[in-house]
């Protein structure tokens, strides 16, 4: 394999999406640092994504130590940090906003929001405000459309898309920043939305299917990459159409 002589983080990379995009940065070239919570299943990632050429880092996203620690060990490791992909979220609610715990809201926003900001903060400082680079914040289709349900999760999504527009304007010319915003992609994680019924669910979609980790890794990439050297401030939808189901008739 050609090494591209770049380097990236990506945050909540174990399983689903993170590993998925991890997998595809891998593939081109790149060294990769992922983190996640279980350190087992972290273990594991690294093993299938190739331990000559990515190392984990076990912690909780929100954690601003863990934040350090994940840039730092990616700087040491790798002499660099040109990359930082902001994949790690949750989602712990299903249910009205009018009935939504507000202590589990700050929780959501923690998480999928100022944790991406605080990874973004600690590798500029290490990397990329002298070296340049590129951050892909992933977003979600819930962002950018009301959501039933995954308010919490939805209003979260919405925050980050505008986190990508601050920082893209404050960051550049040095980094580009952009966004993200997946519909359903098959994971445990989106279990929830599909599980029992996919065929009904893929329906829904004019490419006929639901979104795969490897969907969301190409785009990653390509945002990632020099082909997208005058991207910045953009929040790419990739949905499989869905949204063309939003017009009349």
């Amino acid at each position: 394999m050609q090494d591209s002589g770049r380097a990236a983080l990506v945050t909540g990379a174990s399983r689903g999406i993170g590993y998925g995009i991890a997998e595809a940065l891998v593939a081109r070239g790149d060294r990769v640092c992922i983190t996640g919570r279980n350190e087992d299943a972290l273990k594991e990632a690294v093993e299938r994504l190739g331990a000559d050429r990515v190392i984990g880092v076990a912690g909780k996203a929100h954690d601003p130590e863990h934040q350090a620690a994940a840039v730092a060990r990616t700087v040491e490791a790798f002499g660099r940090v040109d990359h930082l992909v902001n994949n790690a979220g949750t989602n712990p609610v299903f249910g009205p906003m009018a009935e939504l715990d507000l202590a589990v809201a700050r929780k959501v926003y923690e998480t999928n929001v100022l944790s991406a900001l605080g990874f973004a903060q600690h590798t500029w400082r290490a990397w990329q405000q002298e070296n340049g680079g590129a951050i892909v914040n992933i977003a979600s289709v819930a962002g950018v459309s009301a959501s039933p349900f995954i308010g919490a999760y939805g209003m979260s999504k919405a925050a980050m898309i505008n986190l990508t527009q601050q920082l893209a304007h404050e960051f550049a010319p040095k980094v580009r920043v952009n966004a993200i915003a997946p519909a359903v992609v098959k994971t445990r994680f989106a279990e929830a939305l599909y599980e029992g019924r996919e065929e009904e669910a893929a329906a829904a979609y004019p490419l006929g299917r639901l979104g795969v980790p490897e969907d969301i890794g190409g785009a990653a990439a390509f945002l990632t990459s020099e082909s997208a050297g005058w991207v910045t401030g953009q929040t790419l939808v990739v949905d499989g159409g869905i949204f063309l189901n939003a017009g009349v008739g």
